[in-house]
């Protein structure tokens, strides 16, 4: 239909060119005349200045396209004086107050009920965090926050692993690049666990310090079922005169009965960190079959969560370059630490690690 309004030229002179956009600019004001409604404009919007049928397109494409080379400049011209026209009569329609008719149809009434926005949901990732947090901070703990982007030395060096330690190894560790000429401690990498926060505390307040360390950390892991290069970590630190073993145990039994459930039992077993002396590895019974053994336990009856242990003296003697007060044989502590994500598959019931970070709002849609 367009195509017939709108012939081909076949004269570009220009006594032809003033005829032929003449009635084009007519046409316009006509139906610009006629117009009635809010509707109408759109119709007429649509009708003239539409991408793939609008007769302005048309209009190009049939007379400025096709014009001879001499011709496309007063073509040209007068094509963009008919679109300025258009334009014009579409800004003072749609500008136009609306008719009474109109006010009618868009009347509110104020006796239906209002459109109810749906709230929105805490991400399965975030609520473990928080529910992690609110354990730690019934105990007194404060929460800790340090930069994703660490130094070797807070990441690794104040922690107790020395140059040379495995875990420094460009396969675990994502670097920055070109940072060859700075001194290795100065050197920039994504941190690979919230440590960095621990002596970060430590030099900037003296003892008691009880702090709780919510945060995103990075490793060069393969992404599969079960690992991601990307996830988040909780890490706790307690440092004060006459700290022991057993105030681990006890708070980490309380936190794993607040997070799973008072029937949840807890046991510690030998295990190596750079950062702690001694170390342990410390499970939960299963809380799929109630510790008799399954699938997810591998028979077992206990599932490993977490890694803790009481702090290095030589943590503290790192801390002390700036706090004299973290005097290993004045005072005492423990840390420990453990990841997000595994904690929420096991709560929620999650198989795909991946799953978690696909933004699927079928998924996330379970947990609004």
């Amino acid at each position: 239909m367009i195509n017939e309004d709108i012939p081909n030229l076949s004269a570009f002179d220009d006594e032809s060119l003033d005829k032929a956009f003449a009635a084009l600019a007519t046409q316009a004001n006509d139906d610009a005349a006629a117009l009635d409604g809010p509707e109408a404009v759109e119709a007429f919007r649509l009708e003239w200045l539409g991408r793939k049928q609008g007769r302005l397109n048309e209009v190009s494409s049939r007379w400025l396209k096709a014009a001879p080379p001499e011709a496309k400049k007063p073509v040209g011209e007068r094509f963009k004086t008919l679109k300025e026209l258009v334009e014009r009569l579409l800004d003072q329609a749609s500008s136009a107050g609306p008719t009474d008719a109109a006010l009618a149809a868009e009347a509110i009434d104020v006796t239906l009920p209002g459109t109810r926005r749906l709230m929105g949901a805490e991400h399965p990732i975030t609520r473990t965090l928080n529910e992690l947090t609110q354990i730690f901070a019934a105990l007194g703990y404060s929460v800790g926050v340090g930069p994703e982007v660490e130094t070797d030395f807070y990441n690794f060096e104040s922690m107790n692993f020395p140059p040379g330690h495995p875990a420094r190894d460009t396969q675990d560790t994502l670097v920055i690049a070109n940072q060859e000429r700075r001194p290795l401690r100065d050197r920039l990498l994504l941190r690979t666990h919230t440590s960095p926060v621990q002596m970060r505390t430590m030099e900037s307040q003296p003892p008691p310090v009880r702090i709780i360390i919510p945060g995103k950390v990075h490793r060069n892991d393969a992404a599969d079922a079960t690992h991601s290069p990307i996830f988040h970590q909780v890490e706790g630190l307690c440092v004060d005169t006459n700290i022991t073993f057993s105030d681990l145990k006890g708070t980490l039994d309380h936190a794993m009965k607040a997070l799973f459930g008072s029937s949840v039992k807890t046991r510690f077993f030998p295990s190596f960190f750079p950062f702690t002396e001694p170390s342990a590895d410390v499970q939960i019974s299963c809380i799929f079959c109630g510790g008799k053994g399954c699938r997810k336990c591998k028979q077992s009856g206990w599932i490993e969560l977490l890694g803790c242990g009481m702090v290095d003296p030589a943590v503290f003697a790192f801390a002390a370059e700036k706090q004299p007060a973290y005097d290993p044989k004045k005072i005492s502590g423990f840390a420990f630490g453990m990841g997000v994500e595994r904690i929420a598959m096991m709560k929620y019931g999650i198989s795909e690690i991946g799953q978690f970070y696909a933004g699927d709002m079928r998924f996330l849609g379970q947990f609004v």
